[in-house]
C-alpha cells in the first residue's frame, strides 16, 4: 500500500471529522477501518491510518456541538509552502478570511471560505 504524502503544495492534507463523543468516534473508527489516535487533549485526538507512518497524521476528530457537526461536515485543510502568498491568492479569488493566522503544535494555520462558502483551512509549518 503506498502512503499519504504530506507537505505537498496546495495540496488536501489533513481532514478533521466533527464529532458529538470523541470516545465513541474512536471506538468507531478503530473498529470500523484500523485508525488509531493521538490524543491532545479532552476535545481532539489525531488521527492514523494505515497510510501514515511515524508522527504523520491523516486528520483528526474535533469535540464539537452538535449543531457544527451536522451543519459543517469535514474541515478540509491544505498545505502551503507560503502561507502569505497563498492568503493572498485567496483573496484575490474572492476568497474570505474567516479565522486569521494562528499558531498550533504543527505550524501555522488559517482558515477561509470559498466563493461558494465552503469552510476551508490552510497550514504551513512556522517556517511556511
Amino acid at each position: 500500500m503506498s502512503t499519504h504524502a504530506h507537505g505537498i503544495h496546495h495540496s488536501i492534507d489533513y481532514v478533521e471529522l466533527p464529532v458529538t463523543d470523541l470516545a465513541a468516534a474512536q471506538a468507531f473508527y478503530g473498529a470500523a477501518f484500523g485508525w488509531e489516535f493521538v490524543p491532545y487533549g479532552p476535545g481532539y485526538s489525531g488521527i492514523r491510518t494505515a497510510a501514515e507512518s511515524g508522527a504523520d497524521e491523516a486528520g483528526g476528530l474535533r469535540l464539537a456541538e452538535s449543531g457544527d457537526v451536522t451543519r459543517g461536515g469535514p474541515f478540509v485543510l491544505l498545505f502551503s509552502e507560503d502561507l502569505d502568498a497563498t492568503l493572498a491568492a485567496v483573496r484575490d479569488a474572492g476568497g474570505e478570511v474567516v479565522e486569521g493566522r494562528y499558531e498550533f503544535p504543527g505550524g501555522r494555520r488559517v482558515h477561509f471560505l470559498d466563493t461558494r462558502g465552503h469552510g476551508l483551512g490552510v497550514w504551513a509549518t512556522s517556517g511556511g
